[in-house]
């Protein structure tokens, strides 16, 4: 097993053999902000708003949009009684959210009664 000295020199010498294929963090950075997070975030931004124009203001004041994986939006609600309503609305909300945002792809919605775990 080599100790962090000569981990550290074979990371040099590695680095002189193949200069171009060390890349800056900076570039990885950029790289990740534009290909994921921002398309992301705009997904998440227009689902949002649609979000806020579609659920009546009695229900929103009692879940919040938490995430999007995938084609599954994530909603966290604060009782089982609210779900069940916001679950009754789903199908309607899906085919709003596809009608208005269809680069989202939303094709489900998750309820997690509860609170969001830290």
């Amino acid at each position: 097993m080599l100790n962090d000295c000569e981990q550290l020199r074979d990371i040099a010498k590695w680095r002189r053999k193949h200069p171009a294929q060390a890349a800056k963090l900076s570039s990885v950075i950029q790289e990740l902000l534009e290909t994921k997070i921002s398309p992301l975030q705009t997904k998440f931004t227009l689902i949002s708003e649609l979000w806020t124009e579609l659920v009546p203001l009695e229900l929103r004041q009692h879940c919040r949009i938490v995430g999007i994986s995938g084609d599954r939006l994530k909603v966290f609600v604060d009782s089982p009684s609210f779900a069940s309503e916001l679950r009754w609305y789903s199908s309607s909300l899906i085919e709003q959210i596809k009608q208005q945002c269809p680069s989202a792809r939303i094709k489900d919605i998750r309820y997690v009664v509860g609170r969001e775990r830290p």
